[in-house]
């Protein structure tokens, strides 16, 4: 089988197509033949070398936590699936339920666990589940990280009602499933973006108000005009310390912002007494557990709803498709395809 591979001294022009044995799946595995993957910053992070905790450390990676497949073949004393099944990774191959803990928190694919980013793989069977069959190949493989991320802020770790006002910072992955997500459950949704090419395109999604942060800079006041002063009841936090004081400014009192990301670099920080003197709650959020995962295959089947994916490429070609990432010029997802 052919594999990608990356190692020191990292970035993109490291990206290699490798041969490597095929693999056989031992007791409680399950050989799965990879059909698409789709691209998460965090996969950006940890071919540069990067990552948190990360690829910087390790001697080799092979990239992706998210991608589609189908099984092969499976080991002795798997009952999840079987051969023909369509599947997906999950992001965190061993939290199956409950809070978050270190221990789970370290079974991530990409790393510390060899990801998708290969013809032929082997994963244990709990961490890949089936799918809702109307979905594309390419559309299953944007769900594991981005969808699930904005499930659970929406509806694992918030208290919204439907007519509460959410915001959603930019349109990547993360937060055009947050717009979908929270227009299907009846919540008002404003959406922020440099482009106004990429404002309307939310628009045809269901947003019920756009800011182009770029022509409105103080867009955080914006959101309190937008809202008759009050503020948003949820800001999904993808910017980071970029964007965190404008969050800040935006969230109503006894507000949540969910951090989910840092593409806006560091930013200048924020003052914590404004946190304080509004009761906002601000929560790291690191993608969920398979329950949670499950659920929202649930609920995307009841809703049809369909992942945007904006484009896509041949597995081979991952460094353009990285490249497209870095120039921030996708709606939604993109795709490698196998």
């Amino acid at each position: 089988m052919r594999a990608l591979k990356v190692q020191a001294p990292w970035g993109l022009d490291a990206i290699q197509v490798i041969e490597a044995p095929d693999p056989t799946p031992g007791p409680g595995e399950v050989l799965v033949r990879m059909r698409a993957v789709s691209l998460n910053y965090r996969d950006l992070l940890m071919v540069g070398g990067i990552y948190g905790r990360g690829s910087g450390q390790a001697a080799a990676i092979t990239p992706f936590s998210d991608g589609c497949g189908m099984v092969e073949a499976v080991g002795a004393g798997v009952s999840r699936v079987k051969p023909g099944d369509r599947v997906s990774t999950l992001f965190f191959q061993n939290w199956i339920s409950g809070p978050p803990t270190q221990e789970k928190l370290s079974s991530a694919l990409g790393f510390p666990i060899p990801g998708a980013g290969r013809e032929l793989a082997v994963f244990s069977q709990e961490g890949v589940s089936k799918v809702p069959e109307f979905l594309s190949d390419q559309q299953v493989s944007t769900l594991p990280c981005a969808a699930l991320t904005a499930w659970r802020t929406l509806f694992e770790d918030s208290r919204l009602q439907p007519g509460d006002t959410v915001v959603l910072q930019g349109t990547g992955g993360v937060s055009i499933f947050g717009l979908q997500f929270a227009h299907a459950a009846g919540y008002r949704t404003i959406i922020t973006s440099s482009s106004d090419e990429k404002l309307e395109r939310a628009r045809a999604l269901g947003v019920d108000h756009t800011i182009n942060y770029r022509q409105t800079p103080e867009w955080g006041r914006a959101v309190r005009d937008a809202t008759d002063g009050l503020g948003a009841d949820f800001i999904l936090e993808v910017g980071g310390g970029g964007t965190i004081e404008q969050s800040m400014r935006a969230v109503r009192v006894a507000g949540h912002i969910a951090v989910v990301g840092v593409v806006a670099g560091p930013g200048a920080g924020f003052n914590p007494a404004s946190l304080i003197g509004n009761s906002a709650k601000l929560q790291g959020v690191s993608v969920g557990s398979r329950d949670m995962f499950e659920a929202m295959c649930e609920a995307i089947a009841l809703k049809e709803i369909h992942p945007v994916v904006d484009k896509v490429f041949p597995w081979t070609e991952a460094k353009a498709a990285f490249t497209a990432m870095q120039g921030g010029e996708h709606f939604g997802k993109i795709v490698l395809e196998f």
